[in-house]
């Protein structure tokens, strides 16, 4: 334990994998041609929004294990979540697995929480190799949160738009045939609440978790935002990071030189009718997998803090007038020498 709610870990467990698979609106974004798979049947094939997204974590995680060249019976335990009720993606699209499994739900920050529960367990011996997996879906989430597609209803400036894909990553306590990254820490995040009500503004919501566990980070390791190339965010979007830049600038804090939001990077504002950006469980997953990992598996980024945020919000906590709080971990990646 470091500080009040971090972990250094000692072993610095290996990510050895990853998989990304996404929707047709992703794939005409600026890292479309990143993913390892796109399917511009937004249906994949499936009679239901909501199998739809099971398809995306089944096929993320075999994408993975056949990079890392693996089988599935390598992998010792899964940790993995998504936005819908009783997170029935995962548990519909990994059950043919046969995979030990804990669903995990932190919102659009289970990427991040996933990574820190799976790197704890090959930290401390528990596992030999564990599968992280998220995943989203515009339509599957429209439907759960907001109002159904053929209602029409027009979006306003702050709202995000739901990221159709699926992120899987393999970590393991022994490097394989490649190492994309090592986990040296991580730090778990509060939940926050500023009191916000407005649904169609998550980055409003999940800003302050953000401020409030990237503060704590660089507290807890005794670090400043330079020590980091990249303080990553999941997905606040254009709205969300400049609230994150005020919040932290109020702790006198600066992270402009070193911020990347992965909401903000996934979409070309300008061509493609997004809003202010991109969200979802999938979001900072597939841009993990397609864009992060690459930079630093190369070197050009040494040391990252990778920030997942969520909205802890449900259809029933909404619809009685609760506020929604955030909640943002935050994962420390690092680059492996060999």
């Amino acid at each position: 334990m470091l500080g009040k709610q971090s972990l250094q870990f000692v072993n610095k467990p290996y990510l050895i994998s990853s998989g990304s698979i996404v929707g047709s609106k992703e794939a005409e974004g600026p890292m479309g041609q990143l993913f390892d798979k796109v399917c511009y049947d937004d249906k994949f094939g499936a009679d239901t929004w909501e199998d739809a997204e099971s398809s995306l974590q089944k096929e993320a995680l075999a994408i993975a294990l056949q990079k890392g060249g693996l089988q599935k019976q390598d992998i010792e335990m899964v940790y993995a979540g998504d936005l819908l009720g009783q997170s029935i993606a995962s548990s519909f699209g990994l059950a043919g697995y046969q995979v030990p499994h804990v669903g995990l739900y932190g919102a659009c920050s289970t990427c991040g929480l996933s990574l820190a529960v799976g790197a704890m367990t090959v930290e401390g011996s528990f596992a030999q190799k564990t599968a992280c997996i998220t995943s989203s879906h515009f339509a599957s989430a429209e439907k759960e949160f907001r109002f159904p597609l053929a209602y029409g209803n027009q979006r306003p400036k702050s709202a995000t738009w739901t990221v159709t894909g699926s992120g899987a990553f393999i970590l393991s306590a022994q490097p394989g045939r490649q190492v994309r990254a090592r986990i040296t820490g991580v730090t778990f995040g509060k939940i926050v609440d500023y009191g916000i009500k407005d649904s169609m503004n998550m980055g409003a919501c999940m800003a302050p978790a953000a401020a409030d566990t990237i503060r704590q980070n660089l507290e807890d390791f005794g670090r400043t935002p330079g020590d980091y190339d990249r303080i990553i965010t999941g997905d606040l979007g254009t709205v969300g990071q400049k609230l994150l830049f005020d919040l932290l600038a109020e702790k006198q804090i600066d992270i402009t030189k070193q911020h990347m939001d992965c909401g903000i990077e996934i979409y070309d504002s300008e061509k493609q009718d997004t809003n202010a950006g991109g969200s979802g469980c999938g979001c900072s997953a597939v841009v993990l997998s397609a864009y992060i990992l690459k930079k630093i598996e190369e070197g050009i980024w040494k040391r990252v803090l990778f920030v997942p945020t969520g909205a802890l919000l449900s259809k029933t906590s909404f619809n009685e007038g609760q506020t929604i709080p955030g909640i943002a971990h935050g994962v420390v990646l690092e680059h492996y020498e060999g």
